[in-house]
């Protein structure tokens, strides 16, 4: 027989609360309510105190033994008081279990909220009559401490549906302990005054839930965004190291290339002229696997060394210009303007910028003219290169830079310039190719 659906959602939180519900794991406790455990007592099975549970364990002692106590003392003074007459009395063991009853499902509360509510509302209301005759009254001093203790730890470990629940039971529960008021069940005192002290409980523990949850929710996303910006500093860097070996790899090997086909048809059969160029082509190498080291380095290595060895600037200028000669262009370079103290961003990426202009004309205009201008105009770099196209082989593909070709060299120009928020222009001039670019110089940078 199925339950209409208003009536399944009136009686879910008390089936949550009787049967059904669940508390959450205990919230992981500050360091200052678990310290270490001192170092001499390192043979017990605990790593740390738990101050919480401690406590508990005192107060439930406490109140068991101070309620066993004036219960064992109330039954005597009933006793000496009936004079011989007829009188209601326990055996000692029901005695025992009431003040149980009233303190020791303390006990289960940091670990076991709903069970220890569910222990602490049976067992005190098969301990009522007890209560009742011996001290005039449906609950007990300790029940009045342990009770909300444990409807606080269910409403700050239990979805709202189950406190609810929990709340609603634990007034009825109240207002059952004391059957003289059943006439007006609804407006005894007992019922409201523990229905308010309940709900105040019930409350603060539910604020407590809230704020741990979305304190954990924070902690979360806090480190879903550190894992983000770990991973986007990872791309960026992986970006920025495929950049620099593109660049190192195309300028060398382009000269190598050109080098390795030049050299035979140089030497015509003389050995000393081609050991020469087989030696200039091991050297070439030599300096590109140099340059891919320095670049790979700053990914460090186990021991957490970085390669500290400095990054090329516009000193090694005179160098480049030199490979690229060697390599059968004409070079034609014109420096103006104070280039010394340039900040190493600005330096790098200049010389990165002529690199790759450099290697474009290998690859794509071998044995053209090539004219270099770098100047310095205030607080700006100012580059131009520029390549004419009249020994252009006839099988060369196009230029990198003109339309049905897309070059990595030339994103990645884009990309160095962009990221200093320089400017560049790249295109074809006449027969040839030239690219432009300005480079502002922050000390930042």
């Amino acid at each position: 027989m199925n339950l209409p659906a208003g009536l399944v959602r009136l009686t879910r939180p008390l089936t949550l609360a009787v049967v059904s519900g669940r508390a959450d794991p205990p919230f992981p406790h500050s360091r200052r309510l678990g310290p270490s455990m001192p170092a001499f007592l390192g043979l017990l099975p605990f790593r740390t105190i738990v101050l919480v549970l401690l406590a508990d364990i005192l107060l439930a002692w406490s109140l068991f033994s101070t309620g066993l106590s004036d219960l064992l003392e109330a039954q005597r003074r009933l006793m000496a008081s009936s004079s011989g007459g007829p009188t209601a009395w326990f055996p000692e063991a029901f005695l025992w279990f009431a003040a149980a009853a009233s303190s020791l499902p303390l006990l289960l509360r940091n670990r076991w909220p709903l069970a220890a509510w569910r222990l602490a509302t049976a067992s005190m209301l098969l301990s009522v009559p007890i209560a009742q005759v011996l001290i005039s009254a449906p609950y007990s001093m300790a029940a009045i401490i342990t009770y909300p203790l444990i409807v606080y730890s269910v409403a700050a470990r239990c979805k709202q549906e189950t406190t609810l629940g929990v709340w609603v039971l634990s007034v009825l529960a109240v207002g059952a302990l004391d059957p003289s008021h059943a006439p007006d069940l609804l407006w005894s005192p007992e019922l409201l005054g523990g229905a308010a002290l309940l709900a105040v409980t019930a409350i603060l523990g539910y604020n407590v839930r809230a704020r741990r949850l979305a304190a954990s929710r924070l902690a979360e996303e806090e480190q879903r965004s550190e894992r983000a910006l770990a991973a986007q500093a990872t791309l960026e860097e992986r970006a920025r190291i495929a950049r620099e070996l593109h660049d190192v790899v195309a300028h060398h090997m382009s000269v190598i290339a050109i080098q390795a086909e030049a050299v035979p048809l140089q030497a015509a059969g003389d050995a000393g002229r081609l050991e020469e160029g087989l030696r200039e082509i091991r050297a070439l190498s030599l300096a590109a696997m140099t340059e891919m080291r320095r670049v790979v380095g700053v990914l460090r290595d186990g021991d957490g060394r970085a390669d500290t060895a400095p990054q090329p600037g516009l000193g090694r200028l005179e160098e480049l210009v030199g490979t690229a000669r060697s390599a059968g262009l004409t070079v034609t370079l014109k420096l103006g303007g104070d280039l010394m103290g340039l900040p190493t961003a600005v330096s790098l990426s200049a010389y990165r910028i002529a690199q790759e202009s450099l290697s474009n004309a290998m690859r794509h205009a071998p044995g053209s003219a090539v004219s270099m201008r770098i100047s310095r105009s205030g607080a700006e770099l100012h580059i131009h290169v520029e390549n004419d196209a009249r020994r252009r082989s006839p099988a060369a593909p196009e230029h990198a830079g003109e339309p049905g070709h897309t070059g990595h060299g030339l994103i990645g120009m884009r990309e160095r310039v962009s990221m200093l928020g320089g400017k560049l222009w790249t295109g074809p001039v006449g027969t040839g190719f030239a690219v432009t670019a300005i480079l502002p110089i922050v000390e930042n940078a």
